[in-house]
């Protein structure tokens, strides 16, 4: 009777950890949405992981058996958490960069704290080490990455940083560079709404500054199916304030809008989109519109391309007019800035 007492408080401290809190060889990091979080460590602070059964189990198929050789090392484990409507990649950068690291991370519900290596099931697993052969077309560098994403649910995101045999000390920092919508928790400020006439032939210049306008507290009209102008994913680069331009595009006629801020240094994004002349709809409550063209910074670099501090979107019509509202919007929370909107329309005629 005493020996099934001892084997049940085992248990419950078992699922304890699994549900409820985090472990005590799990370093928790607080994530901020929309921004990217570092947090550097040491492998040393890990432990070794003799039972690898667990990656290669159907339910969490995470790497197979045959790359276990790779994750032989010391494991230091991570965890933060995803919001919904979200996605979230994250980088791990050796500070020596002859280092072999490799990087494994899962995602499961915000009460469960299940770690490796009594890891049954999770919602999805990733991996990434030095690859045994190289790839067409791309290239690996000492860096890993992985890579999630959440819907209508949020998730605890446990990471594990390892190598392989003999690996067991090492300096390293994690980015987690997580991308959120923002939710509708505030209400919505009058929108800052200027109009004008173009003019066909002409080039007409319009000043502003983000500090007269507001932010659209719900991105979420944005990624609609129905207007389709920009994915969730770039709701950062929209975050700040907004100020809209509105005029009219004539029939038979191509619309070209650049936005140049007075400051080089400042982040500002751009779109427009065209609807019905006689509608009168604006974000967060648009609906549908005949179609919209955002361009902000890049992610990442273009091949053949350069980007600098100016942002370019073009409309056009053929037998309607159109309203086309213009929409500057901050970067990154930007709430201040001026700049200069040039909309030039050429006849197709």
């Amino acid at each position: 009777m005493k020996k099934f007492l001892i084997v049940c408080a085992v248990l419950l401290m078992s699922n304890l950890t699994s549900f409820g809190q985090v472990p005590d060889n799990v370093q928790e990091i607080k994530a901020t949405p929309n921004k990217v979080t570092t947090y550097s460590d040491n492998l040393k602070n890990g432990f070794k992981m003799a039972d690898l059964d667990w990656a290669d189990n159907s339910s969490v198929a995470c790497f197979p058996g045959t790359q276990n050789s790779k994750f032989r090392g010391n494991h230091r484990l991570h965890m933060f958490e995803i919001p919904k409507y979200s996605e979230v990649t994250v980088k791990l950068i050796p500070k020596d960069k002859s280092a072999n690291f490799s990087l494994y991370g899962y995602q499961v519900g915000t009460t469960n704290y299940s770690t490796p290596p009594n890891l049954s099931s999770c919602v999805s697993c990733e991996a990434d080490h030095k690859w045994d052969y190289p790839k067409k077309g791309k290239t690996q560098d000492h860096t890993r990455s992985i890579w999630f994403n959440s819907t209508t649910n949020s998730y605890n995101i446990f990471v594990g940083v390892t190598g392989p045999e003999g690996l067991t000390e090492g300096d390293y920092t994690i980015e987690i560079d997580l991308k959120s919508r923002v939710e509708n928790t505030d209400a919505q400020q009058p929108l800052k709404k200027y109009g004008f006439e173009v003019e066909v032939g002409k080039k007409l210049s319009y000043s502003g500054d983000l500090k007269d306008g507001c932010k659209i507290i719900d991105l979420s009209w944005a990624a609609s199916s129905s207007n389709a102008c920009w994915p969730a994913t770039q709701n950062l680069k929209f975050n700040g304030n907004h100020i809209f331009f509105v005029t009219e595009l004539p029939r038979y006629a191509d619309m070209e809008i650049k936005l140049i801020p007075s400051d080089p240094k400042q982040n500002m994004s751009l779109y427009a989109y065209q609807d019905g002349t006689t509608s009168n709809a604006y974000p967060p409550e648009l609906a549908r519109c005949v179609s919209c063209e955002a361009d902000h910074k890049w992610d990442r670099p273009k091949k053949g391309k350069t980007q600098d501090h100016t942002r370019t979107v073009k409309l056009n019509s053929i037998n309607n007019p159109y309203r086309v509202v213009i929409g500057i919007a901050g970067a990154e929370g930007l709430t201040s800035g001026s700049f200069i909107i040039e909309v030039t329309v050429r006849s197709k005629k």
